[in-house]
């Protein structure tokens, strides 16, 4: 059944909600910038008993919040920004429920199965969540890394979902494109990707109002959750209140 799922995105060390296709080294379009840390949300969702929250380091600069917040919920986020096989259980044993891996999959731009199982062998599938974050182009949902970036070969569809579940636990998907724009959601992807998966699934990008979870469940069947950014209250948001998410999940669980 489709839930909420909240999010700590980490930029230079701060809190931050961005716009999604425009990070950089050095620039990122930004819907808000916290002036409090990233413990304060992670202390924030444990006393709310909100699970499979992601914290996404953005970039250099975001280790201590990291750990922070981890060491604030311990257990109940997931981590994801640079992690390799080297990193990932370091991250495990700092809190995190589970490592969200992208980018180190991809070796010039072709997708490494061998370092999937490497990774996955080393932190058990039941420790890692794959992060499947894409832009829509004429042959279809195409996987980006390098922070949305780098498009790929990787086409999104029925064969490489059923290649990938068996070493994972879950998968993460940001629609690049709509990220932080607060424009509503990519129907057409919450669709497919209804369509595809039978393990736990989170989409975000474009939610801006509770109207998004009733959607995302409708269109994809309850198999997908859904994180809600920049239009939440916490994070100067006015579409949704956190508060609203939380009667969600207690009516929906």
């Amino acid at each position: 059944m489709t839930l909420f799922r909240p999010c700590i995105d980490l930029h230079e060390g701060q809190v931050k909600q961005i716009v999604g296709g425009s990070l950089s080294d050095t620039v990122a379009d930004t819907n808000f910038v916290s002036n409090k840390q990233a413990s304060h949300y992670a202390a924030l969702y444990k006393s709310l008993a909100l699970e499979g929250g992601h914290v996404i380091s953005l970039g250099a600069n975001n280790q201590p919040s990291v750990i922070q917040a981890l060491e604030a919920y311990p257990q109940g986020l997931q981590f994801g920004g640079g992690v390799t096989t080297a990193n990932a259980g370091a991250y495990i044993d700092a809190g995190a429920e589970k490592v969200i891996v992208t980018s180190y999959l991809f070796e010039h731009n072709d997708f490494s199965w061998a370092r999937l199982a490497e990774i996955s062998a080393e932190v058990g599938a039941h420790k890692l969540v794959i992060d499947l974050s894409c832009r829509k182009t004429h042959q279809g949902w195409m996987v980006a890394t390098n922070r949305w970036q780098t498009i790929t070969s990787v086409n999104i569809d029925a064969h490489l979902i059923e290649q990938l579940q068996p070493y994972c636990a879950e998968f993460l998907i940001h629609s690049a494109d709509v990220e932080g724009l607060q424009a509503g959601i990519d129907k057409d992807l919450v669709s497919l990707l209804g369509s595809l998966v039978s393990i736990p699934t989170t989409y975000a990008g474009g939610a801006r109002s509770l109207d998004d979870l009733e959607s995302v469940k409708d269109l994809s069947g309850g198999k997908l959750d859904l994180t809600i950014g920049s239009a939440l209250d916490i994070f100067g948001g006015s579409g949704v209140t956190l508060q609203q998410c939380v009667n969600w999940n207690e009516r929906n669980h």
